[in-house]
């Protein structure tokens, strides 16, 4: 049964952020071989940073069905677009969930070879974050890990609260990851609506470089 939601988590996860790859590659108005390759490596850029991490196979190496999974939603993604207008909302949307459901399981994978559990924190947000780095450098675009907004933060609080509940909780292993998938969703979205940000501990006075 795990097993099957795992697996359900990851394509969903393969799905959001091959979209927001493709609607971002869109934004910049790549041509259809462009918006496939930053769909790609948004998708599975993570994925394979937390793999060679881990040393372990790099897991679309081996499994043609992610790489069939992106090709279709990437197709989709530039059909979407003559009936979708506002890229910005429908690239949010996907990178929020992407980032929920990626980092839950790149959380899982350590947690399957017996990592750390803080070192799974950071492999779910490793998972969760690095395709979007990708994506935004490949675009000539600051990421948004290194921006005003919350992101990585995000999938921080998401990998703690999911080892906290599995470990001192008897709750269902289903609604833990359900949870913990909306609830950095959620933390994104709060985020953006209401502007919170990190502190930041210098001033704006002297914008020239050190």
């Amino acid at each position: 049964m795990h097993e099957q939601i795992n697996f359900a988590i990851e394509i969903l996860g393969t799905i959001s952020f091959s979209m927001s790859g493709s609607f971002a590659a869109m934004q910049k108005r790549l041509d259809p071989f462009g918006v496939l390759i930053i769909a790609f490596v948004t998708s599975v850029g993570g994925g394979t940073v937390r793999d060679l991490l881990l040393d372990i196979p790099v897991f679309w190496m081996h499994d043609l069905l992610m790489c069939g999974v992106i090709l279709i939603t990437s197709i989709f993604s530039m059909v979407f677009k003559s009936v979708e207008k506002n890229f910005k909302v429908t690239l949010f949307i996907f990178d929020s969930f992407g980032l929920g459901l990626f980092t839950i399981i790149g959380v899982q994978k350590g947690l399957n070879v017996d990592i750390h559990p803080l070192i799974c924190i950071g492999l779910g947000t490793i998972t969760g974050c690095f395709g979007g780095i990708i994506r935004d450098i490949l675009l000539n675009r600051i990421p948004l890990i290194f921006r005003k907004e919350i992101y990585a933060s995000a999938c921080i609080i998401g990998g703690t609260t999911f080892l906290l509940l599995t470990t001192f909780t008897n709750l269902s292993y289903t609604i833990i990851q359900i949870f913990t998938i909306l609830l950095i969703v959620a933390i994104r979205t709060l985020a953006v609506k209401y502007h919170w940000q990190m502190p930041k501990f210098y001033g704006y006075e002297n914008n020239s470089e050190m």
